[in-house]
């Protein structure tokens, strides 16, 4: 049985403070649950929605992945896909965003979003096989201009792969 740690109920009264918890209970192998802040990584992961994260376990973050990070700039707690890997460090960027993170030491990274969770329901869809594309398109420039036409096409799909 897998041990979680559900933050939602945690009243945090300071972003400083919600980096180092996560920090320290994905150490620990822990999972942990939080709402979403923001629309960087909208439609896939929207403000509000439940995110789960898992521990790396000593795995590697791989192209595609939404992982959870410290910005080594600012200190704070982000969630973005990894869209490269480069010398031991990674790009990553939000899917809804028009610039990337810039580089990301391994050591930064925290963990991986292992589950969506919106108005009571698992979604799938940006963390199963279909990551890859979204990585390629965002690293080259072509998500967030293609986002909202294809949107509309896939939406009904989307409803689909909700449990």
């Amino acid at each position: 049985m897998t041990q979680s740690l559900d933050l939602i109920t945690h009243h945090l009264s300071s972003s400083e403070v919600l980096p180092e918890l996560v920090k320290d209970v994905l150490s620990k192998r822990v999972e942990c649950r939080f709402r979403a802040k923001g629309y960087s990584m909208s439609p896939f992961i929207k403000d509000g929605d439940v995110i789960t994260l898992s521990s790396l376990q000593g795995d590697l973050p791989r192209i595609g992945d939404v992982v959870a990070f410290i910005h080594p700039v600012n200190d704070k707690l982000v969630i973005h896909r990894v869209i490269e890997k480069r010398n031991g460090s990674y790009c990553v960027m939000g899917d809804n965003a028009l610039g990337m993170d810039g580089l990301i030491p391994a050591n930064n990274i925290l963990g991986c979003v292992k589950e969506i969770n919106r108005d009571g329901k698992n979604l799938r869809i940006g963390l199963g096989p279909e990551r890859f594309l979204i990585a390629f398109l965002n690293r080259r420039g072509l998500l967030f201009p293609l986002l909202v036409p294809v949107w509309k096409l896939i939406r009904p799909l989307v409803r689909r792969w909700v449990r």
